[in-house]
């Protein structure tokens, strides 16, 4: 231990002890928000608490403090024996020796409590709850050693509930459902046909899930389930009520695009894939969001009017949103959430699909289940190496199906065998397949600052995709002069620009720092306009994309939409005034129709420019190059769930980015864990 850090702990011993006095205890978070390990709401609790109740244990408060902190890290709750075993990985806080000397570090603090000690204190205390709510005012809620903000636990209890009662709900099968299925994958050349089997499963029951890799036809798969379910209500004269639905603004563009195409190549009847939608709306706008809320207009009351509900990249989807979406369901609604499971987890507290398919890649179908399934999918589910499993313990996995078979990343794909190896968790193999070069849709470009010249020529598209393609679209393509104000040329000349604008995309694990979001996107723009490129490289101008971050319904954005500022020709507001161009910002239109729309920039607040995006902001999007570029330090933020989101968001091209050796390999190895109590199988004992 060094000196400082030495002689600091010895005048510590004369102070008092933050876990047996509370102003001491607030006076050491007051330290801790200080260095940045706190929010100013996290201490801001504590405080709360103690005027509340003067009486209050410095052990609770730590505690309050600390739960606020986890859901600002996506934690439901506050794990007490995992905060007491690694203190640094579950709090996500600094390890030792890279805090300040004269701040008394987390670790150090938490290693003088006991689990036992610390559970008594909450058992004890006036502002601690347990899970049977036998105080309803009390603002934190004890079950076991997690620790609950009031809010987040009744969320997840309605989650864990609604999902229960669900699973428990017989619903009518459609009639035939063998010979639907069969008519339905005629082209199948797969053994066994995971598509089919998530089909068959869907079909049986109010609530199920289908997750998979890239690729591994979840769209597809979910096409063809509305034709299994529609079919017999529409020869019945009573057309199922169907609603799509996406977490954000780009999900649901991405998923209407591959619907309508999809839809026309059913083998049913005309009238059938009329009652099929290809409109996808985002959550928030299929709930009915509140102004200045967080509730919404559809919920227990007020139902939502639908027979079948689908969410598409459910991965990105947090409790309470979870939570919300159950309670607006009707009672007799069937749900169906598709997603990878693998991807990182919501912005938001709760990783809701990781949880409920922790088990999903084992199966573990009961024999029922499997007799079942073979019977109607007519799959041998003999040698697909499944687990047995057991109906009180896995009754969620018996309406889980796992998409297994990629058909975008084969074994000649190297972003395949790449993103296959960084979920394994297995660092060696991703090093070596990048470079060995064995492949050439994957690449790795070490760079040593950003001034360097191969990242330059990385931005700007030397060999691969980069910014200046779709700068000199806008350039090369622009309407002529003479084209009037509202020709359909100009919008068409806009989509152009904005597709091309997707066929790349630099992709941040960070905000901060000079790799980070915010740097890069300055340092892109300002290159971009020494090479003549853009006309200016701060406030608005043509060519500038720009980031939704905040959903907008009296624009009809959402969050995560992209837009580009382009000069268009305008018709005048005066009579007898002559037709100009004017700085507008298009934007792809999520309506389902196609096309473009033009905004105001005057009238865009909460936007900001986007050559660069976190790799959490790229999830829903697909890009034809992706390159990642990795901090040249630690983060709690490397994750493997990271990694693999970002090679995953590349369909042609991906590019590893680093700064210094051995962030990749540490990112690899980390895998998320998201702290909660979503279990199906236990909620019977958490009230």
């Amino acid at each position: 231990m060094k000196d400082a850090q030495i002689d600091w702990l010895e005048q510590s011993k004369q102070q008092p002890d933050p876990l047996q006095d509370a102003q001491a205890l607030l006076a050491l978070l007051d330290d801790w928000l200080a260095c940045g390990w706190l929010r100013a709401l996290d201490r801001a609790l504590a405080g709360f608490l103690l005027e509340r109740e003067p009486s209050t244990d410095a052990r609770v408060l730590l505690a309050a403090a600390l739960v606020s902190h986890q859901l600002g890290h996506g934690h439901v709750c506050l794990d007490l024996g995992m905060t007491l075993d690694e203190p640094d990985f579950a709090l996500s806080l600094p390890p030792e020796g890279e805090g300040s000397l004269d701040v008394l570090l987390p670790s150090q603090l938490l290693r003088s409590l006991t689990l036992a000690g610390w559970q008594a204190a909450l058992n004890a205390s006036r502002v601690v709850d347990s899970g049977q709510y036998e105080h309803a005012l009390r603002p934190l809620v004890l079950v076991g050693q997690r620790l609950y903000l009031r809010r987040y636990f009744r969320y997840e209890q309605q989650v864990v509930q609604g999902l229960q009662r669900r699973l428990a709900q017989p619903l009518t099968m459609p009639e035939a459902l063998p010979q639907r299925l069969a008519v339905l994958f005629a082209d199948s050349q797969q053994t066994p046909d995971w598509q089919r089997i998530a089909c068959a499963l869907a079909a049986r029951g109010a609530f199920s899930i289908i997750t998979g890799g890239p690729g591994t036809g979840k769209t597809t798969t979910v096409v063809r389930l509305l034709a299994l379910l529609q079919a017999p209500a529409v020869e019945a004269g009573q057309a199922l009520r169907i609603r799509l639905a996406a977490p954000t603004g780009k999900a649901a563009a991405r998923l209407t695009e591959s619907i309508g195409q999809q839809v026309g190549r059913l083998p049913v009847a005309e009238a059938v894939r009329e009652q099929i939608p290809s409109e996808v709306s985002t959550l928030h706008r299929l709930l009915g969001s509140l102004p200045d809320s967080r509730h919404f207009r559809h919920h227990a009351g007020n139902p939502l009017a639908l027979d079948v509900l689908v969410i598409d990249e459910a991965s990105m989807i947090d409790l309470e949103m979870m939570a919300c979406v159950l309670n607006a369901l009707p009672p007799g609604a069937r749900l169906i959430l598709l997603g990878d499971k693998d991807q990182l987890a919501s912005v938001e507290a709760g990783a809701v699909l990781g949880d409920l398919c922790r088990h999903a890649e084992g199966g573990f179908y009961t024999a029922a289940t499997r007799d079942w399934l073979e019977h109607n999918s007519g799959q041998s589910l003999a040698q697909a190496g499944l687990q047995e499993g057991d109906a009180t313990g896995h009754q969620l996995e018996q309406q889980t199906a796992m998409l297994r078979h990629s058909h975008r990343f084969d074994s000649n794909s190297g972003i395949g065998e790449l993103a296959r190896a960084v979920n394994r968790g297995d660092a060696a193999a991703a090093r070596q397949l990048l470079q060995t070069g064995g492949f050439a849709d994957i690449h790795r470009q070490r760079v040593s600052a950003v001034t360097d010249m191969a990242f330059e020529s990385l931005a700007l598209g030397a060999a691969l995709p980069g910014y200046a393609l779709y700068l000199q679209l806008l350039a090369d393509a622009r309407p002529k002069p003479e084209v009037p104000a509202g020709d359909p040329v100009w919008e068409a000349w806009a989509q152009q620009v904005l597709q091309a604008f997707d066929q790349f995309q630099l992709l941040c694990a960070v905000r901060k720092g000079n790799w980070g979001v915010d740097a890069l996107n300055l340092r892109v723009a300002n290159l971009l306009h020494r090479r003549g490129l853009l006309s200016a490289d701060q406030g608005w101008y043509e060519g500038r994309p720009v980031l939704v971050t905040r959903n907008d319904y009296s624009l009809g954005l959402m969050n995560g939409d992209i837009g580009i500022a382009l000069r268009v020709r305008e018709k005048p507001l005066q009579p007898g005034a002559s037709e100009r161009e004017e700085l507008r910002v298009a934007f792809p239109r999520n309506d389902g129709k196609g096309g473009v729309r033009f905004v105001l920039p005057s009238r865009l607040t909460e936007v900001e420019s986007v050559f660069a995006m976190t790799v959490h902001k790229s999830q829903g999007s697909e890009f034809q190059h992706a390159a990642l570029m990795l901090p040249d330090a630690r983060s709690p933020v490397l994750t493997k769930e990271l990694v693999y989101t970002a090679i995953t968001r590349a369909s042609q091209h991906f590019t590893l980015v680093e700064a210094r050796d051995g962030v990749f390999e540490q990112a690899v190895q980390t895998p998320v864990r998201r702290i909660s109590g979503l279990d199906l199988g236990q909620a019977a004992s958490s009230g």
